[in-house]
């Protein structure tokens, strides 16, 4: 799947493109299911934070699928190995919509064997980065309450089970009440339905933690709502901010014990251990059940590509979008 303009969904087109023999250091993957990020809509529409080098440009971070091949020195996987992909995708050139990818290895991750290719697809970004985001970087732990925005994301599902794994106690945000049951069965211990008033979300949190507040807020929209977002923490607490919805500025509230906390998957999955330790969260959780990913709706075919990303970006989904290839 390439793209040779930035634009909506139409912009999407399959070509025919030779597929390389692995070279050292690589491996090649066939294709099951592709897992869809709201990172890939904007980077379709040139509104990522780089640019899609066109003409020619391809798409995509999360895939998963089987090994075909390996080049010199690949040690770590093998012929048949299922896989993931994930860390360190840089999309233009290595972008994952299609039947076949070569990778470095360093891109490729294990997969459970009982996990399945549509699961597989669903997981990697949205648990990595609500590991990485809550446990690595805010710190959160065992009783704490964590306050988290848009959380009928594919993130915002992950991170509720995240908390939920490590005995936190989550605490959703969403705008409609449709999706309030949903939160609810996944594990969500309260659902707050905001339609978008940071204040109402700030007053209702301070009212279910008995006025003392969350000590996390785990926040994917940012814009002006955050200074009265911010209203919600428990003294001392932290705010980890991994998404931007909400792109005009986002105000900081003055003389508020509290910190800020930017995060990108990046800096975590880049390296050998962050890799190492997100990988082997994320499969125990996978594994034993524990992680249950919310899927939104699978589509069959690369063909459906355009209409996958025309349902992401109507936001009308919980959870996440899966193209079976």
């Amino acid at each position: 799947m390439l793209f040779h303009e930035i634009g909506g969904p139409e912009v999407l087109r399959i070509e025919d493109v030779a597929v390389p023999a692995p070279g050292p250091g690589q491996v090649a993957v066939r294709v099951e299911a592709l897992g869809l990020n709201r990172a890939e809509a904007l980077f379709r529409s040139g509104t990522y934070y780089y640019q899609p080098a066109l003409p020619a440009s391809r798409l995509g971070y999360e895939a998963s699928g089987v090994v075909e091949a390996v080049g010199d020195g690949v040690t770590a996987l093998a012929v048949g190995d299922p896989v993931t992909t994930g860390p360190g995708i840089e999309m233009s050139a290595q972008g994952v919509y299609a039947e076949r990818v070569v990778l470095p290895e360093t891109a490729v991750l294990p997969r459970p064997a009982s996990v399945d290719a549509v699961t597989g697809a669903a997981s990697w970004l949205t648990y990595t980065t609500a590991y990485g985001g809550l446990l690595e970087t805010a710190g959160l732990k065992p009783g704490d309450h964590v306050l988290i925005t848009g959380a009928s994301s594919g993130v915002g599902t992950a991170a509720i089970q995240v908390a939920r794994r490590i005995g936190a106690v989550p605490l959703a945000t969403t705008r409609t009440e449709a999706k309030r049951q949903g939160l609810l069965d996944l594990g969500a211990a309260e659902v707050i339905v905001s339609d978008g008033d940071a204040e109402t979300v700030a007053k209702e949190v301070r009212r279910l933690t008995g006025g003392r507040g969350a000590e996390v807020i785990f926040d994917a929209i940012g814009g002006p709502g955050f200074r009265l977002l911010a209203e919600a923490l428990a003294e001392g607490g932290s705010v980890l901010v991994y998404g931007w919805l909400d792109r005009r500025p986002a105000e900081i509230p003055w003389n508020w014990p509290f910190t800020i906390h930017t995060y990108a998957n990046m800096n975590l999955t880049e390296t050998p251990g962050g890799r190492r330790r997100s990988t082997a969260f994320l499969n125990a959780g996978l594994a034993d059940g524990g992680f249950r990913p919310v899927i939104a709706e699978v589509f069959d075919g690369l063909d459906r590509i355009q209409d996958a990303h025309r349902l992401m970006e109507s936001n009308q989904h919980m959870g996440k979008i899966v193209v079976r290839v």
